[in-house]
């Protein structure tokens, strides 16, 4: 009998691949819809999917779905599944202590949440034990919200400028975490506030700054319209997260009925 020659028949998914497929396509197809209603280009903003409480076999099934880019908000837990995954770009977007500054140096693509100089000057000093130029994102305050982290929008201007004078950090732009809101179309002037404060600042500190982090999972597509290059999406994709997953170390934040108050929600 001659060897069989058709093509390999593709295994099915299993119900929790599929599910987690189906969550990155609509959100990509989302994510799409809204770029084009402002001309944007959607390949020009990045899908971080953060598995926050989950395990890290979901991050892979989000990998395997053709998200490029995972985050996590605590540290531990984000170099657990690190380990396990090292080939996508990490992102951490949580709340940083400066003691784990020595954790996180050289191992994330992107650290989100830069929002005091002291927590700079750990990542510098960790950066430069390591060898590398950590790439950074300075967290502004929209909210005012005590925990949430965050500059206020007046103190940026002399944060980026303290990081940018250090060798080895390289701020790339800024993020923030929207207000609380029922309804998403809410959060649209909180969005667009950054905007513009990212574009005074890249003039007054003489800085490119190409990335603004900004939009989880009930607000991300009014955030892509006001401009958005990275998009924070946990839930959208991974769906509820068990009760009793403890809170993130951004701190409460988000917008959405129902929407868990983390950076990824």
């Amino acid at each position: 009998m001659p060897p069989d020659t058709s093509p390999e028949t593709p295994r099915a998914l299993s119900p929790r691949a599929a599910a987690i497929a189906a969550g990155v396509r609509e959100v990509r197809a989302a994510l799409a819809r809204a770029a084009a209603r402002v001309g944007r280009d959607p390949a020009l903003v990045r899908l971080v999917a953060v598995s926050k409480g989950f395990p890290a076999a979901d991050a892979a099934l989000a990998a395997a779905a053709g998200v490029k880019d995972l985050g996590e908000n605590r540290v531990q837990e984000a170099l657990s599944k690190l380990a396990a995954l090292p080939t996508p770009d990490w992102h951490l977007i949580g709340q940083l202590q400066r003691n784990k500054c020595r954790l996180v140096a050289g191992r994330f693509r992107l650290v989100h949440a830069v929002d005091r100089p002291d927590l700079a000057e750990g990542l510098e000093h960790a950066a430069e034990r390591a060898g590398v130029v950590q790439e950074v994102l300075v967290q502004v305050s929209l909210a005012g919200r005590p925990g949430q982290g965050g500059v206020p929008p007046a103190e940026a201007a002399d944060l980026l400028r303290r990081v940018a004078a250090m060798p080895h950090l390289l701020p790339r732009g800024l993020m923030a975490i929207a207000p609380p809101a029922e309804d998403p179309e809410q959060t649209r002037p909180a969005f667009a506030t950054l905007r513009v404060l990212r574009d005074r600042l890249q003039a007054q500190c003489d800085l490119p700054l190409p990335e603004l982090s900004m939009g989880m999972s009930g607000d991300y597509a009014i955030a892509v319209e006001e401009g958005a290059t990275i998009i924070r999406v946990g839930r959208a994709i991974f769906g509820e997260r068990a009760a009793g997953t403890p809170a993130a170390d951004g701190g409460p934040g988000g917008a959405g009925a129902g929407r868990p108050e983390t950076p990824g929600g």
